[in-house]
């Protein structure tokens, strides 16, 4: 009989493990020596303990499933409780308890996990699906279009939640992505209706900017141009493929009536500016009949030169007031001698400001006396006040005298 610490063989071959609950028996061993039969059955063991290492290494370092890690325990625990190795089989019992352990652990944590995961998937997809509402409204087409559609690869690139919160998410999501996709429709396809109308107004306006550009009306056709820009850019844009050839007619159009206009007033400037030099001319003759010496000599020199004037056309509008200032100041300059000719030769003025003179005259004298009074009597505040109002008589009476020496003496 042999025998180790784990097992023995008895005199029939038979083999033993020793456990907690006693000796087991093994198996038989009939084909050689007892220590060889005790050596099968320990190496057998050891490789139970192999297989039992790799399993708890498998189940803490990969992902395992705990289906796959069950039934991988309770194959070895078979093999392990049918007794077929000598060793510390209860060793190996413990070993295999504490994998279930760990097994519903990792099982917990993975539940744990796919909670936690759902729960983050649920809350993106409900952020996803509140953007897409939002997006719904926006007017933004091609930047919310674009934004749309990385929303869905967004939500593809996402765990699936339970079927029913899944579908209700997406029929939030989908609804959304409906709704802005029936508005952006809307929105073109009323745009295209407006550039149709754009279009067709534009035509008209082609044609009457088209009709005008041979007219030599310059300014009213140059203000129905002005009003036609305005028309063509409260219309509106046409379309892509017809915006850019009627502007081209319509611009086309303008400028040969402005270009025609701006050779035309270019003529028209060198023909002013030819009239300002002839005008300046005459008014440097004007201006030598000042002083006015000779009056009937000077007002038919100035009849002459007016007439030359109002023969010659019009010159620069810049330089027009002051030119027509120039010849003004001498027809005023003329005119005046004429009044102060008339005023001499008029006996009933001559005795009207005569009469006016011995009025004031007579006034100056009485108040220059009441002065003299108060200051004999020592009332200086009145003598004040009479020699202001002296004042404003004498003022009077020097105007007075001056008219009247116009007439030719006092």
């Amino acid at each position: 009989m042999s025998s180790d610490p784990w097992g023995r063989v008895d005199e029939t071959g038979t083999v033993y493990v020793r456990t907690a609950d006693g000796e087991q028996v093994v198996g038989s061993w009939q084909a050689g020596t007892p220590e060889e039969a005790l050596a099968y059955f320990e190496r057998k063991y050891e490789g139970l303990v192999v297989e039992i290492g790799l399993l708890e290494r498998r189940v803490r370092t990969t992902d395992l499933s705990a289906k796959d890690a069950t039934a991988a325990i309770d194959h070895l625990r078979q093999q392990v409780d049918e007794h077929h190795a000598v060793g510390d089989l209860d060793a190996l019992r413990k070993r295999l308890d504490q994998l279930v352990t760990d097994v519903e652990a990792r099982r917990e944590e993975r539940k744990a996990q796919k909670a936690r995961q759902s729960d983050e998937a649920r809350q993106a997809k409900e952020k996803l699906v509140a953007e897409a509402e939002e997006l719904a409204a926006s007017e933004q087409w091609r930047a919310a279009g674009e934004r749309l559609r990385a929303l869905v690869d967004t939500w593809k690139g996402l765990p699936r939640l339970d079927r029913k919160a899944d579908d209700e998410l997406w029929h939030r999501f989908s609804h959304a992505r409906s709704a802005f996709s029936k508005r952006r429709k809307a929105h073109f396809a009323s745009l295209d209706a407006q550039r149709e109308e754009a279009r067709k107004i534009k035509e008209r306006l082609v044609s009457e900017a088209e009709a005008l550009s041979g007219s030599t009306d310059w300014g009213p056709t140059a203000a129905r141009y002005r009003e036609l820009m305005a028309e063509w850019k409260a219309a509106g844009r046409a379309q892509r493929e017809h915006e850019d050839d009627l502007w081209n007619r319509f611009r086309g159009a303008q400028d040969v009536f402005f270009q025609a206009r701006s050779e035309v007033f270019a003529e028209r400037d060198a023909e002013q500016r030819e009239n300002l030099t002839r005008k300046e001319e005459l008014v440097a003759e004007a201006e030598k009949l000042l002083p006015v010496s000779d009056l009937k000599a000077a007002r038919a020199a100035f009849r002459s030169i007016n007439e030359r004037w109002e023969a010659i056309g019009h010159v620069p509008r810049d330089a027009r007031l002051k030119i027509e200032g120039r010849m003004h100041a001498v027809e005023r300059a003329i005119q005046e001698s004429e009044e102060a000719e008339w005023r001499r030769t008029n006996p009933e003025a001559r005795a009207r400001a005569a009469g006016l003179t011995g009025q004031l005259q007579d006034a100056v004298d009485k108040l220059q006396k009441q002065i003299d009074a108060a200051r004999a009597a020592g009332n200086d505040a009145k003598a004040d006040k009479l020699g202001r109002e002296l004042e404003g008589r004498q003022a009077l009476l020097d105007q007075a005298l001056k008219g009247l020496e116009e007439f030719g003496g006092k």
